[in-house]
């Protein structure tokens, strides 16, 4: 029969003994669940009980396995310590990244989250928002996602919402920065015919990226026709994507020796279509793509790309929430912006001496 103390299972591993509640340890330490709960809550009150008691308390609750029953807590506190992220998707790249700060800094808040996806459908943001807040959440945290859908009376963080949010947060990139440097690597390394992959319609960086573009193009004396550019289509996130995209721009005889495409999945499906098509990257076509997931760099070539620092956006979104709902005199503004930067890798090399898309026979 086991004890109340650690038992080793049939595995040879030891198991924890199962966690006693607050009045069984206060009956351990013979004192009052009432003290107890000041010292494990790190109350003020807490202040004028003994250290020697904390420490005598605090050693207890380790060696009978106390956990703090959070649901009591919640209900006394009339808070859940949880909140909300509205994503199209739960894949990896660019949302797990962003996802993994800001679970990060929850983590360290001593809060939780709940995630739901999207896939892009208004029925489903508006669903889940819903439910989201049916949980009890105490905020929502919006990725790439039209903040328009979401009711303004909620605490609310976006990361590349662009929209204004009445008493929100936005964290965007700065995408002109992103451009210029993109096009002016692609400028100094001799290339003049640039195509462009612009994002699917519904994300909410395409159009805000695909314009940063165009002034930095003309800004550095760069053209770029209609001819030379196209577009994501469909709702993978797959690179998949991107290989339909290069393909349509060269059976429409696009003429182009570099491709900015809109991110790193869709460049690494670019240059799979380069080199179906009998082109070499970067001899004949250098590809830029942007965000750099984790496996940019793994990529044969490996991509050079626009990085954004996805993972501190995570972070800086779910620090700028909690100021919020705890009305934090130091208020974060309405918009948060932060830098990108040129990761140079081997997917872009000198243009061609012949401009043309199709290498020499």
């Amino acid at each position: 029969m086991e004890s109340k103390k650690s038992a080793v299972s049939r595995s040879g591993h030891t198991r924890s003994p199962k966690p006693i509640s607050l009045k069984e340890l206060a009956k351990q330490l013979n004192l009052s669940p009432t003290s107890l709960s000041l010292v494990l809550n790190g109350s003020p009150g807490a202040g004028s009980i003994p250290k020697s008691t904390q420490d005598l308390i605090f050693a207890a609750a380790k060696k009978f396995n106390y956990r703090p029953n959070f649901l009591a807590r919640s209900l006394r506190v009339r808070r859940t310590y949880a909140i909300g992220v509205l994503m199209p998707e739960l894949s990896e790249g660019y949302y797990s990244l962003v996802l993994s700060g800001i679970e990060e800094f929850l983590a360290g808040a001593g809060y939780m989250y709940l995630a739901t996806s999207h896939r892009h459908e208004e029925k489903m943001i508006v669903e889940n928002t819903s439910l989201l807040w049916e949980r009890g959440v105490e905020g929502i945290i919006s990725v790439d996602t039209p903040v328009s859908l979401i009711p303004q009376w909620l605490r609310m963080v976006a990361v590349s919402g662009h929209e204004p949010i009445p008493g929100g947060t936005n964290v965007v990139l700065n995408h002109d920065a992103g451009a210029k440097l993109a096009l002016r690597h692609l400028k100094d390394l001799g290339h003049r015919d640039i195509a462009v992959i612009k994002g699917q319609t519904f994300s909410s960086d395409s159009e805000v990226r695909f314009q940063a573009i165009m002034r930095a193009a003309a800004e550095l004396g760069l053209s770029i026709p209609p001819s030379q550019t196209s577009q994501l289509e469909g709702r993978s996130p797959s690179p998949g994507t991107g290989y339909e995209a290069a393909r349509k721009l060269l059976e429409g005889q696009a003429q182009f020796t570099a491709l900015f495409s809109f991110n790193d999945n869709s460049a690494i499906g670019a240059m799979r279509a380069l080199q179906d098509g009998g082109l070499h990257v970067p001899r004949d076509v250098s590809v830029v793509g942007f965000d750099d997931v984790l496996s940019a760099a793994y990529h044969t070539p490996s991509l050079t790309t626009i990085r954004q620092p996805l993972r501190k956006m995570g972070m800086i979104a779910a620090e700028a929430l909690l100021k919020r709902l705890a009305c934090d005199a130091d208020d974060p503004g309405n918009f948060i912006q932060v830098e990108p930067e040129l990761i140079v890798r081997e997917s872009t090399g000198p243009a061609p001496p012949v401009t043309g898309r199709r290498p020499a026979r």
